[in-house]
């Protein structure tokens, strides 16, 4: 999933389909490329899982898997946790450290 919102232009086909669904036309619009570019995106999106295309009559609309952008937010939020919890003991461990340099430096300026 993350390699398919690495690209720019998939990250706003993404914001695009957060506003509703949309068919490979509609959101080729915006974009300075062919149809066929757009769709190798979609395709990439698709096979992430952030996007399903249903059939409607003779349109393929593209819809956002909200769940799957759901269960990554929630990793990433859990990886968030863990790395802001390391970087406070990190900053207690060098205040501590700097706190014993200093001591030390008092006993030999005495």
């Amino acid at each position: 999933m993350f390699a398919a919102l690495a690209d720019p232009t998939r990250r706003a086909i993404v914001e695009r389909l957060a506003a509703g669904d949309a068919t490979v036309t509609e959101l080729a619009a915006p974009f300075d490329m062919t149809q066929p570019a757009v769709s190798k995106h979609i395709k990439v999106l698709e096979a992430s899982g952030l996007i399903t295309r249903s059939r409607r009559a003779q349109f393929r609309p593209c819809h956002l898997e909200v769940g799957a952008l759901e269960s990554t937010i929630g990793w990433m939020t859990e990886q968030r946790r863990v790395w802001n919890d390391r970087f406070d003991r990190l900053d207690e461990h060098l205040a501590a450290l700097r706190a014993t340099e200093a001591e030390q430096h008092d006993r030999t300026d005495d």
